[in-house]
């Protein structure tokens, strides 16, 4: 009897252990609420949307929930088509998996494995980011001119008792898409997590993916509140950040060999509380590896510690599209700063980092784009909107031209007097030009009025530059097409003929070469002033100039090439009209 009541005793405590051991752990969370709500502000955080920076480090005082479950969800896609874009989203966090541009033929801004994108995922203390399974409303979106806009609407459970809710919201005009989140804590217990959203691109372009026909991303572009320039660097130079900026992206190039950005991928956030996240991607090959491989952009936001029942409610915005000025602008978030227009006679950065005054070139290249594409919206081919551009430009200066023309002239009837005071004060090079200078006031002359003109279009030069560079208006739009030079030509075979694209290079060299030509008659038929010498070494100007301009967009060629024929047409007139003036008092002498 007494070894079956001490077996009794022992079966006793052992099942009184196991009891404490599985249940009672799970029955004394239930005070946690109280404990969780202390820090917490006094109303329940309400469905408003906004976040309140405070309850970030909330998280560490809730301790770790058991799983709930989270439903098993088939990972489908749903694809949105439009006619700016065709788009495929998952059900896996809502990631995108393609996304490919209708402008100027098809571009996609997605590449598996390369360009990426997360999709929403949740972080709870000490734990790895997990993507949400989501069910979803309808595999298939067709918007156009009937139906304008479209809502996707994915649901999911993270499998602790935090239901989730996407509703994505798409315009058949616009590149925009709204993004609006809602989070609701179904479990017993309060309870908060990390919501983030990703985007990551390559800092070295994988050799793989050469003829990649997308747009490659170059720089990552972030702008601060309050700020006139956005911050813009190389994706192999990303630094990690976390901050309440206005927006975040991705400014990518033309592949293969676009340095300038003229599409963007943009993360917006719309409601406080909602991060920028920007931060480097190691190689991960040992600690001393400090190599980024990859470069990580996104949004991120902790969400308040939500009571049982009670729910947050965020949005955001994405941007995916051509970074076109006017269209970025009506967004109304600074989404146009991303365009880079730099400054004038300092590039931003320069003036940034060194304080230095700087003209942002903003102000001239808007205008400028504005007015061609209001001559494109008459003659739809921006070569000859940069013709107009050039005639008006030409006719708007011509008086500077007149001024510039008499001042050389009158410089070259001062030079054998000038020559003469070369050789009568060689050896005292301050007198020679004192003198030159009091006979330079003494017949009115300026030696600086010939340079005006140029100096005068340096600023439109620039802002021209800048135009054909950075527009994505240019990009693809030809001038002349003679067709496509045949596979077997040397160098250049495959190549079109003549001029198929004005933001990239003339293939052939043919405008460059007339643009040499142009500017060597230009040299010839200008007044010769100064010494001789510098005279002849100006004729090789031309050439040098040529070599320049052969990689220059054949755009910016273009405007070079007929600004130079103007110039000789300008400089034929005004010699004409000066023989006519001269010919009565010739015909008087004779009599």
């Amino acid at each position: 009897m007494e070894k079956r009541a001490i077996l009794a005793a022992i079966l006793m405590v052992a099942l009184l252990l196991v009891y404490q051991i599985l249940f009672i752990p799970q029955q004394e969370s239930k005070p946690t609420p109280q404990k969780s709500e202390s820090p917490a502000p006094g109303p329940s955080p309400a469905p408003s949307g906004a976040v309140a920076p405070g309850p970030a480090p909330a998280p560490a005082a809730v301790p770790p929930l058991p799983a709930k479950g989270a439903p098993a969800v088939p990972d489908r896609i749903a694809v949105i088509e439009t006619p700016l874009y065709r788009a495929e989203i998952s059900s896996r966090g809502g990631e995108i998996r393609g996304w490919e541009l209708n402008y100027r033929g098809k571009k996609p801004m997605v590449l598996s494995g390369v360009v990426t994108s997360s999709g929403l995922t949740v972080t709870r203390q000490g734990g790895e980011p997990s993507p949400i399974m989501f069910t979803l409303s309808s595999e298939t979106i067709r918007l156009g001119p009937g139906t304008p806009e479209g809502e996707l609407r994915l649901a999911g459970d993270d499998g602790f008792g935090l239901r989730i809710v996407q509703t994505l919201r798409f315009r058949s005009d616009s590149y925009l898409v709204e993004q609006d989140i809602r989070v609701e804590n179904r479990h017993s217990v309060a309870q908060s997590a990390t919501l983030t959203s990703t985007w990551t691109a390559p800092a070295v372009w994988p050799g793989e993916h050469e003829e990649f026909r997308g747009p490659r991303p170059i720089s990552v572009v972030r702008l601060a509140p309050g700020s006139f320039w956005a911050r813009r660097v190389w994706v192999k130079d990303a630094q990690k950040f976390s901050g309440p900026d206005r927006w975040i992206g991705f400014e990518s190039g033309v592949a293969p060999t676009g340095q300038n950005g003229v599409y963007l991928t943009a993360l917006i956030p719309r409601s406080p509380g909602i991060q920028v996240v920007e931060a480097p991607v190691l190689n991960g090959n040992g600690a001393k590896d400090k190599t980024p491989k990859a470069a990580e952009i996104g949004l991120s936001t902790t969400l308040p510690v939500l009571a049982p029942g009670k729910s947050w409610e965020g949005r955001v915005q994405s941007y995916l599209g051509p970074m076109e000025y006017d269209p970025l602008r009506s967004l109304g978030v600074g989404l146009e700063k991303a365009i880079y227009f730099g400054g004038f006679p300092f590039s931003e950065s320069v003036a940034l980092n060194y304080g230095l005054p700087t003209f942002p070139m903003e102000w001239i290249v808007v205008p400028t784009l504005a007015l061609m594409r209001w001559f494109h919206g008459f003659i739809p081919n921006y070569g000859v909107a940069i013709i107009l551009l050039t005639i008006i430009t030409k006719v708007v200066f011509f008086p500077l031209t007149v001024k510039s023309m008499n001042s050389m002239k009158a410089m070259q009837a001062l030079q054998p007097q000038i020559n003469a005071l070369r050789a009568k004060y060689k050896n005292d090079p301050q007198r020679m030009q004192q003198e030159t200078m009091a006979l330079y006031r003494q017949h009115k002359v300026n030696p600086l009025g010939g340079c005006l003109p140029m100096v005068v279009q340096i600023p439109i030069f620039y802002a021209l530059y800048d135009a054909l560079s950075i527009s994505v208006d240019l990009q693809n739009a030809p001038f002349i097409h003679l067709g496509t030079l045949p596979k077997w030509f040397p160098g250049i075979g495959g190549e079109c003929v003549w001029i198929c694209d004005l933001a990239a290079k003339d293939p052939t060299y043919v405008l460059p070469i007339l643009m040499g030509i142009s500017m060597f008659i230009q040299q010839k038929m200008t007044p010769v002033m100064g010494d001789p010498r510098q005279a002849k070494m100006m004729l090789f100007m031309p050439v040098v100039f040529t070599f320049m301009f052969l990689n220059l967009p054949a755009g910016l060629v273009l405007y070079w090439t007929l600004s130079n024929v103007l110039q000789i047409a300008q400089q034929k007139y005004m010699e004409r009209s000066a023989k006519v003036e001269k010919a009565p008092v010739r015909a008087g002498k004779k009599a």
